[in-house]
């Protein structure tokens, strides 16, 4: 019996099993994804035939983060999750070193200015912010677990997560990039009060961040404009900033598309009409192309997206796998629910990506990266035995 079982403890493997949500989780990312490549395809290819390249020539760019980003979703599949809480340190170390080199006088040649901000390392292919985002998920957990009921101090507990992330909030507004710094500062706010932070801390906390960010947006013409431009959608043409006719022309894509869409690459606004129809505004030739069903279809799918994180994050093996779940859940989520505000005109322009849609391979890669790691913390870890057998007792039979 024993050389029995030596033989069967030879050909013995361990491997991670997919639940029903995680699997359901990939065919959405995978659905996303799809559509993201085909949405991109029509939106840019006449602004890359206007600039003499091949009118595939932003889609076959954001193919590659695809490759690499699916390489990374397979990784992240794989690797037991719990142990990003060892690197966390790590992350945050690299994250605040890139982006202080994005903004430092001096680094000019790696990170040169576009469209008005400093936010990217050569020549756009690096964007440290979203790093910084995935810092701020991994870190916040991991010094949660860590302090355990000592979370509910103001000094011992919470201060240390209001100056590191302070800093990368400061560091993300010298960019400028507001909209990153709050997200930095919401993350956070969500896992402390998900982690056990006492509500008066949260709301302390939560209120002297926003006059921070409030102030410093006060300070900045671009915010201003911004938001001028959304108080003032309802004007004239005439009296817009270029600002806001890029909100305007949002309006007409979305009312343009009706219930059903004018058809897949028969919109107009990419014609030149509306400025980074590919980026930025991408949710717009959605409503435009896809009309009321396309948005519809996208909200619901991200709606969907969240609803199976969440139930992942309630089964998770660990507190820290949980809170990690719930973080990544809700960036994803709220970045795409934020984006089609701005479309629509819920919101103003707050220079938010539609994650799996909008051009932009940091963040693409990123979004998978961490959608890998979901899929991780839905999955378990099983032993198999043979060629198929996954129970013990049945090969040792």
């Amino acid at each position: 019996m024993s050389g029995a079982v030596a033989a069967v403890m030879a050909g013995t493997r361990e491997r991670w099993r997919m639940s029903l949500e995680a699997r359901a989780l990939l065919l959405v990312t995978a659905v996303l994804m799809a559509f993201g490549l085909a949405v991109l395809y029509s939106a840019s290819a006449l602004q890359a035939i206007s600039a003499n390249s091949p009118g595939h020539f932003f889609v076959l760019r954001q193919f590659t983060g695809v490759v690499v980003g699916g390489a990374a979703f397979a990784i992240c599949a794989k690797i037991d999750a719990e142990i990003w809480r060892r690197y966390a340190w790590h992350i945050m170390g690299i994250s605040v070193l890139l982006m202080l080199i994005v903004i430092l006088p001096g680094t000019e040649a790696i990170s040169k200015s576009m469209y008005g901000s400093r936010r990217y390392l050569f020549n756009g292919s690096i964007q440290p912010s979203e790093l910084a985002k995935f810092a701020v998920l991994v870190w916040t957990p991991m010094l949660l677990v860590k302090k355990g009921a000592a979370v509910k101090q103001l000094g011992k507990g919470l201060m240390p997560f209001a100056v590191v992330i302070g800093a990368l909030s400061v560091l993300a507004m010298l960019e400028p990039d507001i909209s990153v710094a709050m997200m930095f500062c919401l993350t956070m706010a969500v896992l402390l009060f998900v982690g056990g932070a006492r509500v008066t801390h949260f709301l302390l906390f939560g209120a002297v961040g926003l006059l921070l960010i409030g102030f410093q947006a006060s300070q900045s013409s671009y915010v201003r404009k911004r938001v001028e431009s959304f108080l003032a959608k309802e004007q004239e043409s005439t009296t817009r900033s270029a600002t806001g006719d890029q909100q305007y022309q949002s309006f007409v894509a979305v009312g343009s598309g009706g219930i059903v869409g004018v058809g897949f690459s028969q919109g107009n606004q990419q014609r030149g009409w509306l400025p980074l129809a590919y980026n930025d505004f991408i949710g717009s030739i959605v409503g435009e192309e896809f009309g009321f069903l396309g948005l519809g279809g996208l909200t619901l799918a991200f709606a969907l997206y969240g609803w199976l994180g969440f139930r992942i994050a309630r089964r998770a093996r660990t507190p820290f796998t949980a809170l990690l779940a719930i973080g990544i859940t809700f960036v994803t989520v709220f970045t795409a629910f934020i984006h089609l505000g701005v479309v629509i005109g819920l919101l103003p322009n707050t220079g938010l990506t539609l994650p799996f849609v909008s051009y932009g391979r940091s963040n693409l890669v990123l979004t998978l990266a961490m959608t890998g790691i979901l899929v991780n913390i839905g999955s378990d870890r099983e032993r198999v035995y043979g060629a198929t057998a996954t129970d013990p007792l049945v090969s040792m039979a």
